[in-house]
Order: structure tokens, then C-alpha cells, then sequence
């Protein structure tokens, strides 16, 4: 990482005006650590999935990752920007590791055994005074637009938001549609994933984790715009472009999940596509924890590489 604050960095924190010193040094801890400190680019290391799909569907790969300690050491040693994960992962290894990098503690989580049907919705699972005793630099949220339940989750966010700001924290938002006002497949249309990035800008996000766009167009109201205004969306590249330009014309920090498991030429053949439409990074974590460590470190490493050129 960079010794000074690079000029890329000062730009990023100048789009952040309304806040106060103890979050806008927060962002910079995030975004001056690791291998991509200075760039502008983030690569993070988030590991809820055992809180979301179970243990066994997220560590048997790999049991290495049933320890807490050993995802810290992983986002360590790739040179990750954050590490991102519920209360009792964080709390596991945050006395170990203070201080080695930013952490983001997940303040709402939701499991795989109830059914929730149109209404999916995360429970609070921790506070924003828990990430200030653990010593995090932000805190996570999980929002799905599309749901029956939004109103109570952006409620939930707007108290959280404001609660993590005055005690200097930053705020990252997870912004999945999902639920009854979408299609399974419209839950990563170019409009949607755009209209889930605005929504989490709007709510005050310093950075916004969205899924990477597919070339589909799930609302009739958006189509007839798209279509009029011939807004590009046939490439990967293109479609990232507009869900940046969609979080206040890229004035707001848009990371993208690495979603499912895939083989590694897969996820470096998307980060290319993510990195080319202006992305600021990738939030990685089932395709990274799921492989042997020299594995997932060399990905990682590749991963960073793409986003440094």
C-alpha cells in the first residue's frame, strides 16, 4: 500500500462532504489497505454464509473455513481491503487480529431454513456500538428491494445509517432485489441492479455491493426508456457501466458480489468485464474461502491484478 494518500483517494472522499473526520478516515483505512491501497479499487473478503446457507454448504469444501481465525488470515494474506462478516466470526478474531485490517461487521442476517415466500427480510443481528467496540471500520447491511417487507428494512437501515455516521463509522449495503416484485431472473436485470443501486445511495451508502448485471430488462415502464434512449446493455461492461452511473453518475463507491462458485477462468473472465465498465471492486467470498488457501490466494491475487492494470 501506498505511503501517502494518492490523489484517486482524496477524489473519493471529496464525493463524501457531509461527513464527519471519524467516518471519512474509516473509508480511507478501507481504501488505502491492502494490495489495491491508493487505487480506488476494493477487494473484500466477506464470509456470512455459514449464518445464511449453513455450515456445511459453506466450509465442507474446505474445512479450513469452519475457524474463524483462518478467514481473517486469508483476507490478510491475499492483501484484501476489509474482511466483512457477522457478530461472532468478528468477534472471534477481532482481539487476534486488531488492528491488521478494516473490518465490517454485518449487522442484519437472515438463515436458509424458513421460507419467506414475497417477503424476505434480514433480522438485526448485531449493533453499531458492537462495531465500534470491536474496532471495525464500517458496518454491513443487507437490504432487498422488491421485497413486501422493504419498508421495515429501509426503516431499519435509516436508524443504523445515522446511528454508524455520528459514531464515525462507514456504512456498506448490501442491495439484493428480491421478493414479490420481481422475477427470479429480473432480480439481477440491468434495471433492477441499477434501481438497487440508486435506492442504496439514496439511503446514504458510503459503498454499495450489488450483483453483477445480466443483459435483461425486467420492468415495462424501464424497457420503453432503455429502448428510447438506446441505453447500451449487451455487454457485461456496458451493464456495469450504467448501475455505476445509476449510484450518482459513480459518486458513490459500487462493488460487485462474486456470487456462486465457479471455476476460476469464469470469475477472472467477469472481473475483466466488471473492471472495464469502472467498478470499483469485487466482494468475494464463496469462489475465494471455498478453495484450498494457495488456491483462493492466487485468485485473489489475479483478481487484484485485473482491477490494478
Amino acid at each position: 500500500m501506498p505511503e501517502h494518500t494518492t490523489e484517486r483517494v482524496k477524489q473519493i472522499l471529496s464525493w463524501y462532504g457531509s461527513d464527519n473526520p471519524g467516518t471519512l478516515a474509516n473509508l480511507h483505512r478501507m481504501l488505502m489497505h491492502g494490495k489495491l491501497g491508493g487505487t480506488g479499487k476494493m477487494v473484500i473478503l466477506p464470509v456470512d454464509q455459514g449464518f445464511e446457507h449453513g455450515p456445511a454448504r459453506s466450509f465442507a469444501k474446505n474445512p479450513d473455513g469452519y475457524d474463524p481465525d483462518y478467514h481473517f488470515q486469508l483476507a490478510i494474506d491475499a492483501g484484501c481491503n476489509a474482511y466483512a462478516a457477522p457478530l461472532g466470526f468478528i468477534e472471534a478474531g477481532a482481539a487476534k487480529f486488531a488492528g491488521q485490517i478494516p473490518l465490517i461487521l454485518k449487522l442484519n442476517n437472515s438463515d436458509s431454513l424458513s421460507k419467506t415466500g414475497g417477503a424476505p427480510c434480514s433480522a438485526v443481528t448485531a449493533s453499531v456500538k458492537e462495531a465500534v467496540r470491536l474496532g471495525c471500520s464500517a458496518v454491513g447491511f443487507t437490504i432487498y428491494p422488491a421485497s413486501d417487507a422493504r419498508n421495515t428494512q429501509l426503516e431499519e437501515l435509516r436508524e443504523i445509517t445515522q446511528e454508524a455516521k455520528s459514531m464515525g463509522l462507514a456504512v456498506v449495503v448490501w442491495s439484493y432485489p428480491r421478493g414479490s416484485g420481481v422475477s427470479k431472473d429480473g432480480e439481477t436485470a440491468v434495471d433492477i441492479s441499477a434501481y438497487a443501486a440508486q435506492i442504496a445511495a439514496q439511503m446514504g451508502a458510503h459503498v454499495i455491493k450489488v450483483k453483477p448485471p445480466k443483459d435483461l430488462v425486467e420492468l415495462d415502464a424501464a424497457k420503453k426508456v432503455y429502448e428510447e434512449q438506446k441505453i447500451p446493455t449487451k455487454t457485461l461492461a456496458e451493464r456495469v457501466r450504467h448501475v455505476v452511473q445509476s449510484a450518482f453518475n459513480g459518486k458513490r463507491i459500487v462493488i460487485f458480489s462474486g456470487g456462486e462458485a465457479k471455476g476460476t477462468d469464469a470469475v477472472l473472465e467477469e472481473i475483466r468485464g466488471l473492471k472495464e465498465g469502472g467498478a470499483f471492486g469485487s466482494i468475494m467470498g464463496r469462489n475465494a474461502f471455498q478453495r484450498p488457501k494457495a488456491e483462493a490466494l492466487k485468485l485473489l491475487s489475479e483478481v487484484m491484478k485485473i482491477y490494478a492494470s
